[in-house]
């Protein structure tokens, strides 16, 4: 399993990591993984943010912050000077034994670039692993 942990729905950041799982979605599939999204948002929002961008995974939504807790991606952020608490954008591969394999954290997110360039990992990570 592929756990992908963002910040918030709608975002540029957000929009283009998760359109990244999309894109790679297949190859992914082959490897018998499943990609799960999570951020604090309402159900709602994450159903108005997969239809919009037509994800064929699962966004879900953690708004008093369990699993992310669990997975230890809260952490303190500055936002426009202000320090806030918010989801370090995080992803993990997830074992069969339902250990953690590996952890990317940002900046080395998930996030493959559109042209298969530098500044992500992608479905051939998980391959190796």
């Amino acid at each position: 399993m592929v756990l992908h942990f963002y910040p918030r729905d709608n975002t540029p950041g957000c929009t283009r990591e998760g359109q990244a799982f999309r894109d790679h979605h297949a190859e992914f599939e082959e490897l018998g993984a499943i990609i799960l999204g999570v951020s604090r948002d309402s159900v709602r929002t994450h159903e108005n943010f997969r239809a919009k961008n037509r994800f064929p995974f699962d966004l879900l939504s953690d708004s008093d912050e369990t699993v992310c807790n669990l997975y230890g991606v809260i952490k303190e952020k500055n936002m426009y000077g202000r320090r806030v608490m918010g989801i370090e954008r995080s992803t993990f591969l997830i074992g069969r034994d339902d250990g953690i394999l590996h952890r990317i954290p940002f900046p080395g997110t998930w996030c493959v670039p559109a042209d298969g360039g530098a500044g992500g990992a992608g479905p051939a990570q998980a391959r190796s692993i």
